[in-house]
């Protein structure tokens, strides 16, 4: 009796007071939920009611054809959509092609120059296409036409392979070798070993790499702004911030446009957040 007393006057096994957690989840909530949210309000606005002064934080009417009108103004968001969505879905590809064999030889096999390889892997990642425009105009500049979507997919690939590199060969580290030793004793090779029984093990790892290059290209915008020069082959970063001209600035527009591209990234992290949250957290408890 007297160690449970102890026990209860301690803390120990006290469950979370429900009210203040409710309290965080909501500030948490509200805090990160209050950008989307004003830009939906603005989205619904006139162009008159979003340059007001004093400003109109409310619409007085919900402009909901905005999300309609948008469409066929002078800055047509479905060829960009279109862009933008084959530019980020050809480096995800691209980089779990690369990304996933690479990552099971390092994790599976100890050779000469392993750890500078990770490490030469490691450094691409502190540079951006910013720092590298000047030469990748130089070396991507005769690139015209649909071309220039293989480019900027290269490109992404790029950027995003070390990181899939990482992350990938870290969830196969976590397989023992003797799972693949079963299986190479069975009669399966070595590819059979790593797409049969390796990748289905390690499945959250790969959800976590395609989600984070997924939305690293999708919101890629310097190699874009340089490369791209046709405005209907140009991906939604690049063509959004034509709504806001010389001399008519169309901020309602713009902010329509910003929620519809968000759309897919939100139905991507809806598909997959189980798998998602089971990558983010794998290791964390043993």
């Amino acid at each position: 009796m007297a160690g449970q007393t102890h026990k209860i006057r301690g803390g120990i096994d006290r469950p979370p007071n429900r009210i203040l957690v409710v309290v965080g989840a909501l500030a948490i909530v509200l805090f990160f939920g209050f950008p989307y949210a004003l830009m939906f309000i603005t989205s619904l606005k006139t162009r008159l009611e979003v340059t007001d002064i004093p400003p109109v934080y409310f619409p007085e009417t919900p402009q909901w054809r905005n999300y309609l009108d948008v469409w066929s103004s002078s800055v047509n968001p479905a060829s960009s959509l279109l862009s933008t969505t084959v530019i980020a879905v050809g480096a995800t590809l691209l980089v779990l092609v690369v990304a996933t064999p690479a990552a099971y030889y390092v994790a599976r096999f100890r050779f000469p120059g392993r750890l500078a390889f990770l490490l030469l892997v490691l450094c691409t990642q502190m540079l951006q296409p910013t720092v590298l425009g000047v030469g990748l105009f130089q070396e991507f500049k005769g690139w015209q036409g649909y071309a220039v979507w293989a480019a900027l997919i290269l490109i992404n690939g790029a950027f995003n392979l070390s990181f899939a590199i990482w992350i990938m060969q870290a969830f196969f580290a976590s397989v023992p070798k003797e799972v693949d030793e079963a299986a190479l004793i069975d009669g399966l090779g070595r590819l059979q070993t790593m797409f049969r029984i390796s990748l289905p093990l390690v499945w959250p790892g790969i959800v976590t790499a395609i989600v984070f290059v997924f939305v690293n290209s999708w919101n890629e915008f310097a190699a874009a702004l340089i490369l791209v020069q046709q405005t209907d082959l140009q991906p939604l970063t690049v063509s959004m911030p034509r709504f806001l001209g010389l001399y008519v600035q169309d901020w309602q527009y713009l902010f329509t446009v910003a929620l519809i591209a968000i759309v897919p990234v939100i139905v991507l992290f809806g598909l997959i957040e189980k798998r998602l949250i089971g990558g983010l957290t794998a290791g964390s408890v043993k």
